[in-house]
């Protein structure tokens, strides 16, 4: 039996059943996230292509997280609060104004990388100017690390929150435990997101937790836990906000499980053909689809039309065109600089 705050997911429709205004957003609020989530979606699409050419080695997608990912990243605050995102938060970082160009120097491996400087693979976010800290491969060690990021926000009297995010396989990690307990205890400004899903790489929830949801173990740490439908980014605004809203108010953190799901394989080594039917990846490439469910709001309540969503996807395609052609073009890293960092410099 569930025991968390359920909020928009019992009523998986086309569209949203609330209403934009009663939360704050303007109509440029929704277009400017729709446009956030085409530009993820798409840049997602031709970095997946690029890694098929065989100018990436590796590719991990964010296809079907957008709202949830933009939903979050819409209710804070850039360049005042702190990330520690995930490897498929590509929405996330798109959202809080990391450009293509720079992703795409981190997929190219290019020398002005600013996540790592072409030493890590793609998908390990980080950007010093937007608070974004470099994650690392191991599942859910970000956790503990954003719990210690936003106590240090605390201790100095600093007023910012720290977003982090996982996959529900992370939550079965002692890093998400840790990091939940202590944040709990010393009620740090930290939102900790679950972007479930469903199934982690390639095993379904019921083989990994004897509970229905994650947040429901958010009572276990004395924080609130929320279930949000996690392609309805209005709902998933909705609770980030409050979520944010109470961090700032010093009333600690708040556990987010987002109920999403990928539309593709876990990353480009996965067949998910082994794991789940393509009638139900169908669903969610169309009625579930995030980002058919923002344009259903949109269109639904006149807010904008056709046209003017189709010159959006024409304006994204034509960035991302002129990103990958710059940062193709940009300087390889040098050997001279491959232990840069790693040892003490004069």
């Amino acid at each position: 039996m569930s025991i968390v705050e359920r909020v928009g997911i019992d009523t998986r429709v086309a569209g949203s059943t609330l209403d934009h205004r009663q939360l704050g957003l303007t109509e440029d609020d929704l277009l400017k996230m729709y446009r956030c989530m085409v530009l993820a979606r798409r840049l997602d699409e031709r970095s997946e292509q690029i890694q098929r050419q065989g100018k990436a080695h590796f590719y991990i997608s964010c296809r079907g997280h957008e709202a949830t990912q933009v939903g979050c990243a819409y209710a804070m605050e850039a360049g005042k609060d702190w990330f520690l995102p995930y490897y498929r938060d590509f929405g996330v970082l798109l959202t809080i104004g990391v450009t293509p160009r720079e992703l795409l120097l981190a997929l190219f491996a290019k020398k002005d990388d600013p996540a790592s400087g072409a030493r890590q693979m793609p998908a390990h976010f980080g950007h010093r100017k937007l608070n974004v800290y470099t994650g690392s491969s191991p599942v859910s060690t970000q956790i503990p690390q954003a719990t210690g990021v936003a106590y240090a926000h605390k201790y100095r009297g600093e007023d910012a929150v720290t977003y982090v995010s996982f996959g529900e396989g992370g939550s079965s990690k002692g890093d998400f435990h840790e990091g939940l307990n202590f944040a709990a205890i010393w009620k740090c400004p930290v939102i900790f997101v679950c972007e479930n899903n469903g199934y982690a790489i390639s095993v379904g929830l019921e083989k990994q937790m004897a509970v229905e949801d994650v947040a429901s173990r958010a009572i276990g740490y004395g924080m609130p836990g929320v279930v949000v439908d996690g392609q309805d980014i209005l709902s998933v605004y909705q609770v980030m906000k409050e979520a944010v809203e109470r961090a700032r108010r010093g009333e600690g953190p708040t556990l987010i499980e987002a109920k999403t799901y990928r539309i593709v394989p876990h990353s480009s080594d996965d067949d998910d053909r082994l794991y789940r039917t393509r009638e139900e990846v169908e669903v969610y490439r169309t009625e579930q689809d995030p980002i058919n469910r923002l344009k259903f709001y949109l269109l639904g309540n006149r807010i904008t039309n056709e046209e003017h969503l189709q010159g959006i996807e024409r304006e994204v395609l034509a960035q991302i065109d002129e990103a990958i052609t710059w940062a193709e073009q940009q300087p390889d890293p040098v050997a001279e600089d491959a232990a840069r960092y790693v040892f003490a410099e004069e």
